[in-house]
């Protein structure tokens, strides 16, 4: 995101707006609430305000899978209003995030809330079954979301969570699977944040010279299909091109790089 004093200011003065709208709602809505402010300039420290204590998050943490998501969207990204997740303790989650522009239309910032309804759940089940199984549910949870006040272990848990979904080890995967991994991850905003690369390859346990590669490959495909289709709109990116390495030769992505090459799990 560019920095602009002016923009910074203005930027500045609606974050602190805010503060006591965090406090409000979450004293509105009571223990089952809580109420995160993210700044979106500080991606690893995101949180600068929050009220209430549904997912734990405290100020100074980081954003979770669904800020990367609206990271990676840039001043394309619009508010995601009352989707279900679940935390990894198993709460159901009613929430709501609201970005927040500066004057230009920038993103730089969201307002989440969250709102516990696993009591609700379950006293719905309960009068469901008083009633014969006819009742209103709360429909599905999106899946297990992870918030964490560390953004490594953000990154850790959707890097796993991909890699569950494939149902095989990395060096069980053909090109094709480990591009299309690599395109999950970037879809999802895992590479909108600092050092995500090198993270991912040690997750992984590939080079960071491999990890480059293969996203290289994965958002160049990406073009070539929104070339032979439809004009697809994309938004800045934080990772593009690899740092010069020196002694770390860069692999093919082919098929001969079908073992782990450094790096640990």
């Amino acid at each position: 995101m560019d920095s602009n004093p002016a923009l910074d200011a203005q930027r500045d003065a609606i974050i602190g707006a805010l503060g006591s709208v965090v406090e409000g709602i979450a004293a509105t809505f009571g223990p089952v609430c809580e109420v995160v402010l993210h700044d979106y300039r500080h991606p690893e420290k995101s949180v600068v305000a929050v009220a209430g204590a549904v997912t734990g998050r405290s100020v100074g943490g980081a954003m979770s899978e669904i800020g990367l998501r609206v990271l990676a969207r840039g001043d394309e990204a619009g508010d995601e209003l009352n989707y279900l997740t679940r935390t990894k303790g198993g709460h159901l989650l009613k929430s709501s995030t609201m970005v927040l522009r500066d004057s230009t239309g920038a993103v730089f910032g969201a307002l989440c809330v969250n709102v516990d309804v696993t009591a609700v759940q379950q006293a719905q089940a309960v009068l469901a079954g008083i009633g014969g199984g006819v009742g209103a549910g709360t429909g599905e949870a999106s899946g297990t979301t992870t918030f964490g006040n560390d953004i490594d272990s953000v990154v850790e848990a959707i890097v796993d969570a991909h890699q569950l979904r494939q149902s095989r080890t990395w060096v069980q995967l053909g090109r094709a699977e480990r591009l299309e991994l690599f395109r999950s991850l970037d879809e999802h905003g895992v590479f909108a944040v600092r050092r995500a690369v090198e993270q991912v390859a040690a997750r992984l346990g590939i080079s960071r010279a491999s990890a480059y590669n293969y996203l290289s490959q994965a958002r160049a495909e990406t073009g070539s299909r929104a070339e032979t289709g439809s004009r697809a709109e994309t938004g800045s990116r934080a990772e593009t091109e690899p740092p010069a390495e020196t002694g770390t030769p860069a692999t093919s992505g082919g098929p001969a790089d079908s073992a782990p090459d450094g790096g640990s799990a």
